[in-house]
């Protein structure tokens, strides 16, 4: 005869399950994949980020001279025109090499005149677009950016050198790379790969760009822009190649607020925006796949009242991040180039690091592969307010992923910046956590069969 199990043992065995049995009757059943298991595909698009070639990009890029938003567009030796040609003529080179999926092509528009620039100027980003291959995820996109423009001291001359190795030949030179390797591989949603113009005249080419798909109600699930990635030492010659910034903004600085927003911060989840819900996977994923090199999240949008091409995507309600070096040599950025006795000035090949580059590559293309195969963040996120108690209940809506294995909740302490604890809790819609929603942040992420994990989602009330 069985010996009766005692009440406090009882009890303990229905917190460890989250007192969820009769919401996910299926659950004890389901798989539980493995989470923080290594990816074989992005380990070797990891491995394949070259140093070699992303140098032979900044120096082809700066050969052209000057790539001023208003430079020579008819010459094909120097130029942004000449520039963006051979932008263009090398995705297409390796897209085709890669199997012919990759789609290249010119975004343009014309601007006005306006304080940076004297005449109505043809601004043309390039885009090469890999569309997703499982029809549930296609139409979610991921968006990584470098501008090809430069400009030296003075922002309105568009004749005389401007290299701009650091900026932004080696954001640019990242994305070619990161396209010409990731276009071999096939992922479950679609990733763009964007070299922008006029970021120094004022961030022309991205807002366009986001404006567009705004306008045209396109599903960009996240967006980087690698913008300054070429240095690993600093303006005294310290070294430092273990780390790059990666700029995440928390509430925007809107005049009128939400109200979504507003709930988010009333239930204290400030660091739970989606640019910051986005950095947090970042930062998981590229760690665990770029052994050795850390990504320091900075807590606001950009340098201090500085800007990107990240910011007309965060304008318009899109996750986006900024990638740069950890610390940034002002002797070689927006200078004409010179020397003044023993010091070298100007955005120059010979001080950028293709190898810390590539890492800063290998990190966001991690990130990026790793986005692009798992499915959607779960969405309508709630936590049921109906009784007073020291559980927590959750809700969310069922994805539609023919691949989906199930949902893990996550959680971390209210001061803390990465998630400390999870539970995978099957293919249901609906748990009850023992831990209490006083105590903790919470999230949900899908996860795929293969254990590929969305973003996870902070749940807002359910009043």
């Amino acid at each position: 005869m069985p010996l009766p199990v005692p009440r406090t043992t009882l009890l303990a065995l229905l917190l460890a399950t989250g007192a969820a049995s009769a919401a996910q009757p299926n659950a004890a059943s389901a798989a539980e994949p493995n989470v923080a298991a290594r990816q074989p595909q992005i380990d070797a698009i990891v491995r394949a980020i070259s140093p070699q070639r992303i140098q032979a990009n900044i120096d082809k890029l700066v050969s052209f001279g000057t790539r001023h938003t208003m430079s020579d567009t008819v010459s094909e030796t120097h130029g942004i025109g000449a520039a963006r040609r051979w932008i263009k003529a090398e995705l297409e080179r390796c897209g085709a090499a890669a199997g012919g999926r990759l789609q290249v092509a010119f975004d343009s528009h014309l601007h006005p005149v306006d304080r940076r620039l004297a005449r109505p100027t043809e601004i043309v980003n390039v885009v090469a677009t890999l569309p997703g291959s499982q029809a549930a995820s296609r139409e979610r996109i991921y968006v990584v950016s470098g501008h090809y423009d430069s400009r030296n001291s003075d922002d309105a001359d568009a004749v005389n050198d401007a290299p701009g190795a650091n900026d932004d030949a080696s954001g640019s030179a990242a994305v070619i790379e990161m396209a010409c390797v990731m276009a071999r591989y096939q992922f479950d949603a679609t990733l763009v790969f964007m070299t922008v113009a006029a970021e120094e005249q004022g961030l022309y080419g991205s807002t366009d760009y986001a404006e567009k798909a705004k306008q045209q109600k396109r599903n960009i699930a996240g967006m980087f822009t690698n913008d300054i990635i070429g240095s690993s030492y600093n303006e005294d010659g310290q070294r430092d190649n273990g780390q790059v910034r990666l700029f995440a903004e928390g509430i925007p600085a809107l005049k009128d607020m939400p109200d979504n927003l507003r709930t988010l911060i009333q239930t204290g989840g400030e660091n739970d925006t989606l640019p910051r819900q986005l950095a947090r996977h970042v930062k998981e994923i590229g760690e665990r796949y770029v052994d050795g090199f850390k990504v320091t999240v900075v807590t606001r949008r950009d340098r201090y009242l500085r800007g990107g091409d990240h910011a007309p995507f965060l304008d318009r309600g899109f996750a986006a991040l900024r990638f740069t070096e950890p610390a940034e040599n002002f002797n070689h950025q927006h200078q004409n180039v010179r020397k003044e006795g023993a010091l070298q000035y100007g955005d120059l090949p010979e001080f950028v690091d293709p190898a810390y580059i590539a890492q800063v590559a290998r990190v966001n293309a991690a990130a990026l592969a790793s986005l692009a195969l798992a499915p959607a963040a779960p969405q309508e996120v709630k936590i049921r307010t109906a009784r007073l108690d020291n559980h927590t209940d959750l809700t969310w809506q069922a994805n539609a992923e023919p691949d989906l294995a199930g949902y893990r909740v996550v959680w971390r302490d209210t001061t803390a910046a990465q998630w400390q604890g999870s539970r995978f809790v099957g293919k249901v819609t609906a748990v009850t956590m023992p831990q209490s929603k006083d105590n903790l942040f919470f999230g949900v992420q899908a996860v795929d069969r293969d254990g590929n994990a969305s973003v996870a989602t902070y749940p807002l009330p359910q009043r």
